[in-house]
């Protein structure tokens, strides 16, 4: 009997064929041939429509090796495609749509405002989402900023910390801002210090109307001045079920307004970081059980909104009383956090949890098909 096929859909960098996670990839396709998945790799370039066969990218445990054969379109899809500002993106956009009929693990989730606005729809979920409008003129930025002394300037399809900005509103009686921020390359650009009139006109460089949201600042700032937060992976196990695999702490850079690890931060054990942070152990526990309920509960409930998912990571923030706040949610996540922190346990099953959600997945539709 043949075996189920995974194919793992991803995007290259670069006219010259390069591939972001091929360590993940090399390890998610050993691990699945011990469960009993073929798994193999390709992009939307692969594909050869008028023979209905793709040029796939394939790895041999044994050998360590890559190479291509023509490969028939897999029982199932994994798409790990994130944003680009490319052709090969555009790309992806048609084959998405051509080939929306095949089974996908996960549809693309909405940009941020569109996540923030269906979470905010929902009474339970309010209270842990932090104000937050689009920006369509200089008036919503200034008005956030009449209501909380710090705001974040994100973009809505903005990933890995780039184009973000801090500005915080200056105590002094002189109406200045002091902004900090990365550019579009996630590199930390020179603090500014602003009179207030002159806003407006700094924001229109960086094209934020329609395109950025801005939300309330949360202090999360550690005694060295450090920002920090939490990443939390939920993902569906072999039985269909949305668990929480882990969550880790994360601190930024000096300097730095964001806490990726892409822009310089470092992972560290969520106990650690919170009893940094917050020293009562009994809130810590009810922290920790709060996170996770939420995490499934997001999962759940954005899949049913949005169709099929099978993993999301959410950025969360956890202020000085204990209050958890959602900063946002991450369809495409990575699991260097927990490589970082050495929990290999946690990693693997970060990698195994989507092969063995597509087993199952696998046997249902070929249940249903045979029933």
């Amino acid at each position: 009997m043949s075996q189920p096929v995974l194919g793992i859909l991803t995007l290259y960098l670069n006219d010259r064929k390069r591939l972001e996670e091929l360590p993940v990839y090399e390890r998610m396709i050993a691990e699945g041939r011990e469960l009993g998945l073929d798994v193999f790799v390709f992009t939307p370039a692969d594909v050869d429509s008028s023979k209905g066969m793709i040029h796939a990218l394939e790895f041999k445990p044994d050998t360590g090796r890559w190479s291509r054969r023509w490969r028939s379109f897999p029982h199932m899809i994994y798409d790990r495609c994130r944003i680009q500002k490319s052709a090969r993106f555009q790309q992806l956009l048609r084959f998405r749509s051509r080939y929306s009929h095949l089974l996908f693990l996960n549809r693309p989730l909405r940009n941020k405002w569109t996540v923030h606005q269906a979470l905010h729809a929902i009474k339970r979920f309010r209270p842990y989402l932090p104000d937050t409008v689009l920006i369509h003129g200089i008036g919503d930025v200034n008005r956030m900023l009449q209501r909380h002394p710090t705001v974040y300037l994100k973009p809505i399809n903005g990933t890995g910390g780039r184009g973000i900005l801090r500005i915080t509103r200056n105590s002094g009686p002189q109406g200045h801002y002091d902004i900090r921020g990365r550019n579009s390359n996630r590199n930390i650009i020179t603090p500014r210090k602003l009179p207030a009139p002159m806003l407006g006109s700094y924001l229109s460089q960086w094209h934020v109307k329609g395109k950025y949201l801005v939300q309330e600042g949360i202090h999360l700032e550690l005694p060295n001045g450090r920002v920090h937060d939490y990443r939390m992976l939920v993902q569906k196990n072999g039985s269909g079920e949305w668990k929480v695999t882990g969550c880790v702490g994360r601190v930024g850079a000096l300097h730095s307004v964001t806490s990726n690890l892409h822009g310089g931060g470092r992972a560290m054990a969520m106990d650690e970081l919170l009893e940094e942070w917050i020293s009562d152990r009994e809130k810590q526990e009810k922290i920790h059980a709060e996170a996770s309920e939420l995490g499934v509960d997001v999962a759940r409930f954005l899949e049913e909104k949005y169709g099929a998912l099978c993993e999301l990571a959410l950025d969360l923030a956890v202020d000085k009383n204990g209050r958890i706040l959602l900063l946002e949610v991450n369809p495409k996540p990575s699991r260097e956090v927990f490589s970082q922190i050495g929990d290999k346990a946690s990693y693997r099953e970060s990698l195994v949890r989507p092969l063995e959600y597509a087993l199952w997945l696998y046997s249902q539709k070929k249940q249903a098909k045979n029933a």
